[in-house]
């Protein structure tokens, strides 16, 4: 879906993406994670042909760009940083501007208008001005727009900035959903939790270089512990003795790499073991892990 080669933008003397490779493939939740300023906006908008590559190749839905570009963004919907509106008039107005600029069908053009409203939570309100829109608001509409034309590939930039905690679930929840019905997401973002929550595959982004692009799952490697539940935590501690690292509540954190071993010895000791499970690190681990070690490179 996308596949970049060397890519990279400078600006005088200044690199912004330093010679990254991209595989986003078909039917991945992709999460381009990186702090802001890192490069993700300027990376984004190179793969829609919003800004030229200084060097590099990239391909969008398997076509060179920015050389498809007429073909390929009929395809794709998007959101690049905080959408833009038109302040004075309605968000379905809006939608029905930019529905009419794109050149798409005009005898379907309300019902998908309403569909895409509808599946974004602002049915009912989409008829207030923009300039009275919360900034929730205002990216719900711009998700509105990037689904009107039922994308293959959905591109969006901090997809849930401005939004409260039910609204942020409400839309991972729909990206969810269309990502199971076979839109591929390119989700960036610099939220460790949202990435985490959301995406099977995930590329990080230091500095203008990619220094981790993996599955979410082989990028959350074991650590070496299992951590293990149960009422009798005194005599389970007693049973693990230094193996133990930290024991709390109902919980031991327990250093191994077999949780059968473990819950074995347990219950061998007349322990009661009500839950078991391998300790992985996690993505807020990895980050700075990959991110100190480039910084030293």
């Amino acid at each position: 879906m996308i596949r970049t080669h060397g890519l990279t933008k400078r600006y005088g003397k200044i690199t912004v993406v330093d010679g990254i490779d991209l595989d986003v493939r078909p039917g991945d939740r992709y999460g381009f994670l990186g702090p802001n300023g890192s490069g993700k906006s300027t990376t984004m908008r190179m793969l829609l042909g919003l800004v030229f590559a200084s060097s590099g190749r990239m391909e969008v839905l398997g076509e060179p760009m920015p050389k498809r570009a007429k073909d390929v963004l009929q395809r794709v919907g998007v959101i690049i940083e905080s959408p833009a509106f038109w302040p004075n008039i309605s968000g379905r107005r809006n939608l029905l501007l930019r529905d009419a600029a794109g050149g798409a069908p005009r005898r379907s053009r309300t019902l998908r208008i309403g569909e895409a409203l509808e599946r974004v939570g602002m049915q009912g309100v989409d008829e207030r001005p923009v300039k009275a829109y919360s900034l929730g608001m205002k990216q719900r509409l711009g998700l509105a727009a990037a689904l009107m034309r039922k994308p293959d590939l959905l591109m969006l930039d901090e997809p849930t900035n401005g939004l409260d905690p039910q609204g942020t679930r409400e839309i991972r929840e729909l990206l969810l959903e269309l990502n199971r019905a076979g839109t591929t997401v390119f989700l960036s973002s610099h939220q460790l939790t949202e990435i985490e929550a959301l995406c099977t595959r995930v590329g990080m982004i230091s500095n203008g270089r990619i220094v981790a692009q993996d599955e979410v799952r082989a990028l959350r490697t074991p650590t070496g512990h299992v951590r293990v539940r149960t009422k009798d935590l005194s005599d389970a501690a007693a049973v693990l003795g230094r193996a133990v690292i930290s024991a709390r509540g109902e919980w031991l954190v327990v250093v191994s790499n077999d949780p059968a071993v473990t819950t074995s010895r347990l219950v061998e000791a007349g322990v009661r073991v009500s839950e078991v499970h391998v300790e992985r690190r996690s993505l807020e681990d990895v980050f700075l892990e990959r991110t100190t070690a480039s910084v030293f490179s």
